[in-house]
Order: C-alpha cells, then structure tokens, then sequence
C-alpha cells in the first residue's frame, strides 16, 4: 500500500474524458508504475467569489489540524497493537482499506448534501473532527492513568530493596510479634553482610542474639530480619542508620497482602478491559477522520480549482502516487498537459513563480495545477 499520494486537478478546455484519457496514455508510456486514479468530485455549491477566497484562507489550516488528528488515532493504533501483541491490522473505512477508500473515493451525499455552502461543509467536518480529538483525549488519559498505576506498583515491586514493596517477600513465620518482641526488617548493602552479621547484635541493648535471617538479595542489597525487645526499637533504627544499614518501615497484615492483591488483579483487567475498548474505538474513529479528511479533501480540490481555473467549474481532479524517482516526470507530464488545455495557466504559473499565489494549492512548490500531497500513514 502506497502512504504517499498527489491530488491534483488539471483545467479542463474540451472534454473530460479526452484529457483523462491524454493523462492516462502519457503516464502509460512515460512513467508506467504510477498509480492513477479519478477523483470523483460532485457538482458543489460555489457561492460567492468572496466566499470562496475567505474560505481558501482556512483550507490549509484545516487540513493541517485534521490530517493531524488522523496520524494521532493512527499512532495510537500502532501503539495499543504493539503493547497488545497483536498484529497490525489493515485500517479501514466501511470496511474498505483507506488506499482504496481514497483511490475509489465516492462523495457521501446523505452525510454532506452537495446543496450545501462549501463553508458549512468544511466547518461540519472541522467540528466533527475536533469532537473526536477530544474523545480519543479523555480515553487516552483514562487509560494512562490506569497503567500509571499499575506501573508504579510494578516498580515498587521489582526496585531495589530500599524502595520497592516488601510484602510479597516476607512470610508470616519471618515475623514474630508478641507483647515485647518485634521483628525489624534491615536493608543491608550487598557488601557489608559480614559486618550487619558482626554487628547487629550490638546496636544497641536486648538484641536477641542470633536471629537475624536473611530473606532476599538483589544486585545492590540484602534483606534481612532481626528481632529484639520493642522497647528499643528506635534505638536500635538510629545506630543502624549510623552504620549505613537501613530499617524499612513495615509491619506484616495478611489481610493488606490480600487487599493490594486484589487491587492489582483489578488494575490488570481494567488496564486489559479499557486498552482493548480504546483500540476499537480507535479503528472505528479512524475511519471516521478519514472519511472525513477525504471529503474535505475533495472540497478543497473544488474550491483552489474555482480560484484558479475560474467559473464554471471545469477540471478534471486525480489522484496520483509517483515513486520518488518518478515525481520529476510526472510533474513534467501534468504540466505539459495544463499547457495544452488552458492558456490562461501561464498566468497563473507565473503568479505562483512570483509567490502571489504559492500557498494556495498547500505545497511548497508551485505548480500550473491544483496540487497538494496526502500522507495516509
């Protein structure tokens, strides 16, 4: 599938059909593996010619925002796929793959009367549009914060021993609790194990004397248990302090254990259950801005072609997807044939040359022709 696609409109002096048929004979013979299709335009309201210029003012603009909303949901898609290990999907529109939506583009009347101002049209899809963009907003945002969580509890859980949780790695016999003893959880560098196991005993008064037992061990530290008389518990903190041993705050509740399990296990499925709604919510709103844009598309091609070309409306719009190596012919092709069919184009050629009119078909460069570029992925 090809992402990069021209839509140009040549002036029409005859016929339609001849010029399609001209287009499609020289692309045959001098650029043949250019894909080449007719982009069905309806019959549109024009309005006025003041109408029209207000309205040119705003097309790029709009284009800008919508094409961006749809890269947005396209983003997103690729992301829920990729998190989900899912394969990616082929995006669609009706069912219809988004290149042959485009390539085979058929205007929607029930969605957008053609008796309707080109204004109320465009604005209709600008709104639509940003409706959407707020929506994929407050999903995104839900579903972040539910992975935020469960990712901050990830991270506790997998740290290092100094701040990660400590629940799921001590055992109800690792603590002893009674009306004078308490059990102490100590965090010890790796590297001074031997001097805790000296030491300890001695930090401070009614130790009891051989009960510290170590329980995990990662990369930077151990974890180890010691039990002595409550009493002096807080002395027994603060001359471990000094020796660089750290005593976690934590106190053993089977029923807390079970309430963060559980917290977790519904954090998982909220994530699993809010990440599969978003990603199809995301393939049916795609296909929507995509419709979308493709309309507004086919608008724009119908007001920049009245500016240019002049009333009534006479112009034969394509969509086209050279190769790189080929858009220098192309062009070359396409201009040849807006020579031939409109004398009134070297004007307007010399006014884009000139920049008076560089900015209306969208692209950088200046073309004799309506012309501008639609990425799609």
């Amino acid at each position: 599938m090809a992402s990069r696609y021209w839509v140009v409109s040549l002036p029409v002096q005859n016929s339609a059909s001849t010029l399609w048929n001209n287009l499609q004979d020289q692309i045959s013979k001098h650029s043949f593996d250019t894909p080449l299709y007719r982009f069905n335009i309806p019959n549109l309201r024009v309005g006025t010619l003041d109408s029209l210029l207000a309205l040119s003012d705003d097309l790029l603009k709009s284009n800008t925002f919508i094409e961006g909303v749809s890269h947005k949901i396209r983003r997103q898609i690729e992301e829920l796929e990729r998190v989900s290990g899912l394969e990616t999907n082929a995006l669609t529109v009706d069912g219809v793959p988004v290149d042959s939506y485009l390539t085979r583009f058929v205007w929607d009347e029930a969605k957008y009367p053609t008796m309707s101002p080109l204004r109320e049209i465009v604005d209709g899809i600008h709104t639509q549009v940003a409706k959407i963009e707020d929506d994929l907003k407050v999903r995104v945002a839900e579903y972040n914060n539910v992975r935020g969580q469960l990712n901050a509890i990830n991270r506790k859980q997998s740290g290092s021993l100094a701040v990660r949780d400590l629940s799921n790695l001590v055992k109800p016999e690792d603590i002893i609790t009674s009306e004078h003893l308490v059990t102490l959880l100590a965090v010890v560098p790796k590297y001074s194990q031997k001097d805790w196991l000296s030491s300890y005993e001695t930090l401070t008064t009614y130790v009891v004397p051989r009960s510290s037992k170590k329980l995990y061990e990662d990369n930077e530290y151990a974890l180890y248990t010691v039990t002595l008389f409550g009493r002096v518990a807080d002395n027994f903190r603060t001359s471990a302090r000094e020796r660089g041993f750290q005593v976690r705050d934590f106190e053993y509740s089977p029923e807390a254990q079970e309430s963060r399990k559980q917290e977790l296990e519904k954090l998982v499925q909220d994530q699993d259950m809010l990440r599969s709604s978003l990603l199809q919510w995301c393939y049916a709103s795609y296909g929507e801005v995509f419709s979308s844009w493709m309309h507004f598309c086919a608008v724009r091609v119908f007001a920049e072609s009245i500016l240019r070309y002049g009333l009534p409306p006479s112009f034969l719009a394509c969509v086209l997807s050279p190769s790189v190596k080929g858009e220098k012919k192309v062009r070359s092709i396409l201009e040849g044939l807006c020579d031939s069919t409109n004398r009134q184009v070297t004007y307007w050629k010399t006014e884009d040359e000139g920049g008076a009119m560089a900015g209306l078909g969208g692209d950088t460069d200046a073309h004799p022709y309506v012309s501008f570029t639609i990425n799609i992925a």
